[in-house]
């Protein structure tokens, strides 16, 4: 059961939030400057600082971007981008490559060049920098505030804050950017301001069927007009039976998504927080889902003509939430919450105008949700719940950890018996001890809880790949090291019953045939991790090799050998002799450098065996040199 504490913070990421935002200076002072960059910049951008803050504000009116070809073949970032977003293609390797809408993408490259130079001239003078945008200037200012971010990552010496915050803007990109922007943590850098029946955001959800196309050009070029020259919007009504069958199309495309018990497989999604305003106050949501689900169930309220007025009214939006945010809401005694769980939906749904209100006694007032229904109100409380599940992978995490220092009895029993086979008389050390006595009732003990490990990080990887863990949780430093030492300790058992059972006969050797995935994931873990090489030489060996696919070498490197004992063919067997020599330096140079266990070095240990046979077989060479006439002194010769 909940307590009442946490209760009350179950609504801390809609309502709240979206007070806080409308608390401070930021929703207004970026509306003020897309409001000036829609009337007197068209297609362009103004740059304006504000004490320690620079603002940079994209107009709307900027070519329409909205073809057909662009919609249903987005551009591979990576193809198109000239490595201006390289720090985000890494996340998205083994996925479905990012794709972002190919017009938005190239209306931002054709501004990118005046664009650098105004950053460039912004650096070491002001602190934070807000890039906003409304409409299609929402898009170019999304790139631009990625691409800011995707620079600063690489400049250690800044610490410069950036925001993006968007008013009426499309989607940009799908699966893959969300994902990367979400492993960079950088969700929280983008705040997208969504008004109740604006059409703009939402089509991009839709399957924007080409019949479809000239009426959202239309319907834009309306927009570009109606920003120079406001008076024009009352020719909304005139538009909007042009655009109704689209209105139709989005809205029922948007109900199947919101319905769908899993988020769809969407071309586009969302990314970052969406500030949903109304005329009754705002609330913050960052889960998909529940974004999607809210986009459906406002969009729903409203008609034709609603969905092309919204997109030009965020500035009466943005100026209400920002002088009410402090009204008290309260209510009638006899419909007082039972719990503050409940009262935090019910404000939430206040804050959405998705109530159901009593019939407007006065017949001069317009009903208000007059096609609000029983059930959608449903789907709202659903909604606002779901996007709180987005704190369980945090949760998740934490009871995670309980689990992990629950199997570290397994883990201590392997180190255990390290430490035995590293210490007994035989001198063949942790690696060989394993594979020559697998079967004994110790053998069979560490065998056990090998198995149990691999299930414990088996079901990490599993949760992390179906979102049940936070997106940085790879990042987190418990949680590499954690796996770094499990994968140093655990992995030259793996090899040794690789081997040990013959698999290498039947597969190949390990690391091309039977390393595990989990292995390899963690190596990327270790890999990405932002911290600076140690320079510091080790004073003794290290208690784990540092390559945990050593042994998986020797053994590899064993079968070379005994190929060029037997091989005649001259340039095969010349191939092979560089192969070993290459083996022999690296391993040298991991014993010169500490970062190899004392079992590398045990007496009859598998690597010590294999040097004494090679040192045998260069001494052989010196003696005979015809039978390898293409060696001198032990060395490849031309």
């Amino acid at each position: 059961m909940e307590t009442e504490t946490s209760c009350e913070n179950k609504f801390e990421m809609s309502e709240t939030l979206a007070t806080f935002l409308a608390s401070t200076p930021l929703l207004e002072e970026a509306w003020r400057l897309c409001s000036i960059a829609d009337t007197s910049f068209p297609g362009a951008y103004l740059v304006q600082q504000i004490g320690s803050v620079a603002y940079v504000a994209f107009s709307g009116r900027l070519a329409d971007s909205g073809s057909d070809q662009s919609c249903e073949n987005p551009a591979r970032l990576d193809a198109e981008d000239g490595g201006l977003f390289a720090p985000l293609y890494r996340h998205s390797e083994a996925e479905e490559p990012i794709r972002l809408h190919g017009g938005m993408l190239r209306l931002f490259l054709s501004m990118f060049p005046s664009l650098q130079i105004q950053i460039a001239s912004l650096l070491g003078k002001v602190k934070s920098v807000v890039i906003t945008g409304h409409s299609l200037g929402g898009t170019t200012a999304s790139l631009s505030a990625l691409w800011l971010l995707c620079q600063l990552r690489s400049m250690s010496s800044t610490t410069m804050s950036v925001l993006c915050i968007t008013f009426g803007s499309p989607l940009l990109g799908n699966e893959a950017l969300h994902r990367s922007i979400l492993h960079e943590r950088w969700g929280g850098n983008f705040c997208h301001v969504v008004s109740k029946h604006d059409i703009m955001p939402r089509l991009l959800f839709a399957d924007v069927v080409p019949k479809h196309i000239s009426k959202i050009h239309t319907l834009i070029n309306f927009w570009h007009h109606c920003m120079a020259a406001p008076h024009l919007t009352s020719l909304s009504s005139q538009l909007a039976d042009e655009v109704k069958d689209t209105f139709h199309c989005v809205l029922k495309d948007l109900e199947l998504l919101a319905q769908a018990e899993e988020p769809s497989e969407n071309v586009f999604w969302p990314f970052g927080s969406y500030v949903f305003c109304c005329q009754e106050g705002a609330i913050c949501l960052d889960n998909v889902a529940s974004v999607i689900k809210m986009m459906y169930l406002m969009l729903a309220t409203g008609s034709p003509r609603c969905s092309i007025e919204d997109h030009l009214k965020y500035g009466d939006y943005v100026g209400k939430v920002s002088k009410h945010f402090l009204r008290a809401r309260n209510f009638h005694e006899q419909d007082l919450p039972d719990s503050s769980y409940e009262a935090g939906v019910a404000l939430a749904l206040q804050s959405t105008e998705l109530v159901i209100k009593e019939p407007v006694q006065d017949p001069s007032l317009p009903a208000q949700n007059s096609s609000l229904r029983k059930e959608d109100v449903i789907m709202a409380k659903d909604c606002l719940q779901m996007a709180q599940d987005g704190n369980k992978p945090n949760q998740t995490a934490a009871n995670l950890a309980i689990k992990l220092s629950k199997i570290v009895p397994f883990r201590a029993e392997i180190e255990w018996y390290k430490a035995c086979c590293d210490e007994a008389d035989d001198q063949m050390g942790y690696y060989d001890s394993f594979k020559l006595k697998g079967r004994s009732k110790r053998e069979s003990r560490v065998n056990m809880n090998r198995h149990k490990l691999a299930g414990f990080w088996n079901s990490v990887i599993h949760m992390l790949e179906n979102n049940k863990l936070p997106h940085d949780f790879h990042r987190r430093e418990k949680w590499v090291n954690a796996s770094q030492f499990y994968k140093l300790l655990v992995e030259p058992l793996d090899i040794a019953d690789y081997y040990r059972t013959g698999m290498h006969r039947e597969r190949g050797h390990y690391i091309k045939h039977g390393r595990e995935r989990r292995y390899e994931i963690f190596d990327k873990w270790w890999r990405d991790r932002n911290v600076p090489e140690e320079e510091n030489k080790r004073s003794k060996f290290a208690s784990l090799t540092q390559d945990s696919c050593f042994w998986a070498k020797v053994e590899e490197a064993r079968e070379w050998l005994d190929n060029v004992r037997s091989e005649n063919d001259v340039k095969k067997r010349d191939l092979l002799w560089h192969t070993i020599d290459k083996f022999e330096q690296y391993a040298r140079k991991l014993i010169e450098n500490k970062e190899v266990s004392i079992d590398v070095l045990a007496k009859n240990s598998s690597f010590s065996r294999w040097m004494e046979d090679w040192k045998e077989l260069k001494s052989q060479v010196q003696q005979f040199p015809p039978r390898f006439p293409g060696f001198v002194d032990g060395e490849v010769v031309p």
